[in-house]
């Protein structure tokens, strides 16, 4: 069966092999007689599946011993609200760092919960990320969140704030790492809070991971909100391992042979390599030509999200309809900002970002 390059912003595409395992113990998992859809969350079968995930992702994002891996449904969009809820300090305070799309939805769901201030932001063109110092950040604030990847606009941090420099240090770091998340090596215990939707590196739709330090939910008076449900509550996931309700079984199930995948391929610090030679290959194609576009500061270019555009708007049809005939599918742009797209998730192959560069080469030559 033919496998088109899947260059989508999520859900991505999953590696041949993943699939195929899934799909061998779709009908019998473990010799159970059960699908892994079917096991009982709270029965031994999946609670081996649970702890081995937990473990291997634990492993590799080389999480410190102070932070806990939780999963949960809803996406990233519901911790927008989960987040406020559980960490909102008694001034109900919150700072954000606009740099893009998603930091800019993330502070607007949040003025529900609390009050919040814009620390700094790239408003207006979303091309790179306001210097540390000129942060202006509340002393009293509840946490301060960034978008370490911004998806749309492909912004991305390539260093976590020194918060020491502006004399905030004291202040929780939120950070939605949703779209670069196991992509590279990254620090956590810089990190109060961190979240991702599984549908970019981590496997299917359905499943959030979030990383919190246990020190910002020992004292329940200080902070969170009463009227955070109960199954949003992060104590609760944290005292029964994620199992407070149903979780997404079969989304963790597959988060699992992902993780699997992974540590075959040699790791975060194995696929980080592999994630810079595929972006550089893209952006070597881009920057050497007058006929492609792409707006984002060098510096603050991300490996995972490119987007680039044409000098003519009847082109955008010709360039997809071209890509798709040639098995290259999901180029086109988010919505916010038009033009196209190419999304180089852990799972894309540098085979595809290869055929991807012969097509934006033979395009150039057609119609440049």
């Amino acid at each position: 069966m033919f496998r088109p390059y899947n260059f989508g912003p999520g859900p991505a595409q999953l590696p041949d092999v993943v699939l195929n395992k899934a799909s061998k113990e779709l009908f019998d998992w473990n010799n159970s007689g059960m699908s892994p859809m079917e096991l009982g969350h709270r029965g031994s079968d999946f609670k081996k599946i649970i702890e081995k995930c937990l473990a291997n992702a634990s492993e590799l994002l080389n999480l410190p011993s102070t932070h806990r891996l939780l999963f949960m449904q809803g996406g990233a969009r519901a911790q927008n609200a989960i987040i406020p809820m559980n960490l909102l300090n008694e001034r109900r305070l919150c700072d954000f760092v606009v740099t893009g799309y998603w930091s800019e939805q993330t502070a607007r769901e949040a003025l529900k919960y609390g009050i919040t201030n814009i620390s700094a932001s790239s408003e207006g063109e979303f091309v790179s990320i306001p210097s540390t110092s000129s942060w202006l950040v509340n002393k009293k604030t509840s946490y301060i969140h960034i978008c370490s990847n911004e998806t749309v606009h492909g912004v991305e941090f390539f260093e976590w704030p020194n918060l020491t420099s502006i004399e905030r240090e004291n202040i929780p770091l939120v950070v939605d790492m949703s779209s670069n998340i196991l992509s590279k090596r990254m620090d956590f215990t810089k990190i109060g809070l961190a979240y991702a939707s599984a549908q970019k590196n981590i496997g299917p739709a359905g499943l959030t991971l979030v990383i919190v330090n246990e020190e910002l939910l020992q004292d329940r008076s200080n902070r969170g909100l009463g009227i955070c449900p109960t199954v949003f509550d992060y104590r609760n996931l944290i005292k029964t391992n994620s199992l407070y309700n149903t979780p997404p079984t079969f989304s963790i199930y597959v988060a699992g042979l992902m993780f699997e995948w992974l540590k075959e391929k040699g790791g975060v610090d194995e696929i980080e390599k592999i994630n810079l030679e595929k972006s550089k290959l893209v952006y070597e194609t881009l920057d050497s030509s007058d006929f492609y576009q792409t707006f984002v500061s060098v510096k603050f270019r991300s490996r995972v999200n490119i987007p680039f555009f044409l000098p003519n708007k009847q082109l955008y049809n010709f360039f997809i309809e071209g890509a798709k005939k040639r098995g290259l599918i999901n180029l086109k742009g988010h919505s916010a900002v038009g033009g196209l797209r190419a999304n180089l998730y852990n799972s894309m192959p540098i085979e595809g970002v290869k055929e991807l560069v012969n097509w934006l080469k033979e395009f150039e030559i057609n119609y440049g």
